[in-house]
């Protein structure tokens, strides 16, 4: 997909009934929101950490850290990674916004780390509070923008759908599976990689790399399994996610962020015309 179908898939069916010229003053009045630097480059005070079989806001062993300028994510403090799955959670929960990412994968798995998890992290959106997330949980409750590296020969895709308790709807039927591949090209080796991701509420999720959407789906809502254990009182199956917290994933192998910014949309959800318009602006930058 590219701008155009952004676009189309924003509006969901809207028909334009301005004339071209009423469509150039409105595109020269919407203004794109400056984004919101939630990593600041210099420390993580404004996340929170949960891994697993430990505390919330306890960083086990300097998982999370911050070394020229970059989010890694490390394990040079782990024995054996033990399943001790981490995520690192933004202090702020948000409902409609365009998340980007640059990251990129580096050294090498940690021990005990599993197959599957090599050269795999996530962005989790709409995530539950981590202060409601038990000791021993996995993953969050949350919707995941998977993250994958490439070996070097093999295709493999990254800005996939992974769904930790949840599930979404996909061409109107509900979708249930674990995960769902997108249509991305293989990043090999260590290159840095820039992944969006536009999140409209409880309607609509794209994820986008190089300017084309690769994946989208609807009706992000509480479901499924792949989290456990969990607090029956926070996983209500069916409860559709409008906002949620966003978390950064340590699945055992070591990756690099030096840049996690948000351009909060929240004011512009009324409005599916200059929600298109600025969107759009966003993607092309």
């Amino acid at each position: 997909m590219n701008f155009k179908t952004i676009i189309a898939g924003l509006l969901l069916g809207t028909m334009f009934s301005c004339s071209a010229t009423s469509q150039v003053n409105q595109k020269t009045t919407v203004k794109t929101p400056k984004p919101i630097q939630l990593f600041n480059g210099k420390d993580i005070k404004d996340w929170t950490p949960k891994i697993r079989l430990h505390e919330v806001g306890d960083n086990y062993a300097n998982t999370f850290r911050v070394e020229d300028g970059l989010l890694k994510v490390r394990y040079d403090g782990y024995d054996d990674f033990n399943q001790q799955y981490g995520h690192l959670a933004f202090n702020k929960p948000y409902g409609y916004y365009v998340l980007r990412l640059e990251y990129r994968f580096v050294g090498e798995q940690s021990k005990g780390g599993e197959g599957w998890a090599w050269a795999n992290s996530g962005a989790m959106l709409h995530g539950q509070d981590p202060k409601t997330m038990l000791k021993d949980q996995d993953f969050p409750i949350s919707i995941e923008g998977q993250l994958l590296g490439g070996n070097g020969k093999d295709e493999r895709t990254t800005s996939n759908l992974c769904t930790p308790g949840t599930n979404v709807v996909i061409n109107d039927k509900l979708f249930t599976p674990h995960c769902l591949s997108s249509k991305s090209k293989t990043y090999h080796g260590d290159q840095w990689v820039t992944a969006e991701f536009v999140v409209l509420g409880d309607s609509l999720i794209q994820h986008v790399l190089d300017g084309q959407v690769v994946l989208e789906y609807n009706k992000p809502q509480i479901g499924g399994g792949s989290a456990s254990p969990v607090d029956p009182k926070v996983k209500q199956d069916g409860k559709l996610l409008d906002k949620g917290y966003i978390y950064l994933q340590s699945e055992s192998h070591p990756i690099d962020f030096r840049k996690v910014e948000l351009y909060d949309l929240d004011s512009y959800k009324g409005d599916k015309q200059k929600l298109d318009q600025v969107v759009k602006s966003i993607l092309s930058k």
